[in-house]
């Protein structure tokens, strides 16, 4: 489709970015002693342009708990690059589970799948998933250098469905100085999100976010899993969506099924990047939506993990020395990346 983004290709060189390190180690406020917060696994990457350099937040998760997806406490990593292929990474998390008010929402499963936009202020604004283990819940955080962080807590906390379950805030943005930027329409900021099925919310001011909603009060499917399609399982949020002069282009993975609904032409249970063109005056209505995947599982590495059935997650964008970087989760094990230079 020509309003696509890419083709995106791999630097082989690079990849893997970032894999666990078994010797980072920080002490954690609430078990009160030394952790290996990255020694399992590190993968579903948000990205941004700062000062002239990339900046990756990155899911880490330690080796507590049960040697299962969802059985280890994630926290968010941060690793910067002058070039977006080198990654010099920080020691210890920036942020993570702690004595704050969100604990009881994010302990002790913790921080995850981090996707992340500049404001037009310069504050950045992080979208990521709280999880105690028993609910998740899509939270907003904030902040000046991406190292220090403000928790604002669930997105859509003040209206009927602040404790919905929920994940995956993808804001839409626009190129501006060479940056993405959160980007305001019809006087609104605009937000995909949403496991299962993308829908959309807005927000006056990038904390607090409504649903959009259908005349029976429940939030409105703008991306719906399809039959025989990459993405007949599930539709997800993945990296910033971007307003574009065709439309708002709109990042998403998709998980084929294992059932009669898959693609037969793909592995059963893979997670492949999809993108989706909305109408730029009306970020509800869907314009094209194409058949196939643009990126999928290829490489070892992105067949090969924690996910065994392989994982081509993509969560971060950026728009980087005029070439798009596009980061993303291998296996729910390691950091990839892939380039376009359209």
């Amino acid at each position: 489709m020509p309003w696509q983004i890419g083709p995106f290709t791999r630097p082989s060189e690079f990849n893997p970015l970032i894999r666990p390190r078994p010797e980072s180690v920080f002490d954690c406020p609430l078990t009160g002693g030394p952790v290996y917060w990255e020694a399992l696994h590190t993968f579903n990457p948000a990205a941004a342009v700062y000062r002239g350099k990339v900046y990756l937040l990155y899911r880490a998760e330690d080796a507590s708990g049960e040697m299962q997806i969802g059985g280890h406490t994630s926290r968010l990593g941060l690793a910067t690059s002058s070039d977006g292929l080198r990654f010099k990474r920080e020691p210890a998390p920036v942020l993570f589970p702690a004595k704050d008010g969100q604990k009881g929402r994010e302990w002790p499963g913790g921080c995850e799948d981090p996707r992340l936009v500049e404001a037009p202020d310069g504050r950045f604004i992080l979208t990521y998933t709280q999880y105690n283990r028993q609910a998740v819940r899509l939270a907003v955080a904030e902040s000046r250098d991406l190292r220090h962080w403000v928790k604002h807590g669930p997105a859509f906390a003040g209206t009927a469905f602040g404790e919905l379950n929920c994940k995956s805030g993808c804001i839409v943005s626009k190129v501006e100085e060479g940056r993405l930027l959160a980007a305001k329409i019809d006087g609104r900021y605009w937000m995909y999100w949403g496991e299962g099925s993308v829908r959309v919310a807005t927000s006056p001011d990038l904390f607090h976010w409504s649903p959009v909603v259908g005349k029976d009060g429940e939030p409105v499917s703008m991306l719906s899993p399809r039959q025989g399609h990459f993405d007949s399982d599930l539709a997800e949020g993945g990296a910033a969506a971007v307003l574009t002069h065709d439309g708002i282009v709109v990042f998403y993975n998709g998980k084929n099924a294992t059932d009669s609904r898959r693609d037969p032409a793909l592995p059963a249970g893979i997670y492949c990047g999809g993108q989706a063109l909305f109408d730029a005056g009306d970020p509800a209505r869907l314009l094209s939506r194409p058949e196939e995947p643009f990126f999928k599982p290829e490489m070892p590495w992105e067949k090969t993990g924690q996910y065994k059935d392989g994982t081509t997650f993509i969560e971060g964008l950026v728009r980087f020395r005029d070439r798009w970087y596009l980061y993303y989760g291998c296996a729910d094990s390691f950091v990839g990346v892939a380039i376009s230079g359209q």
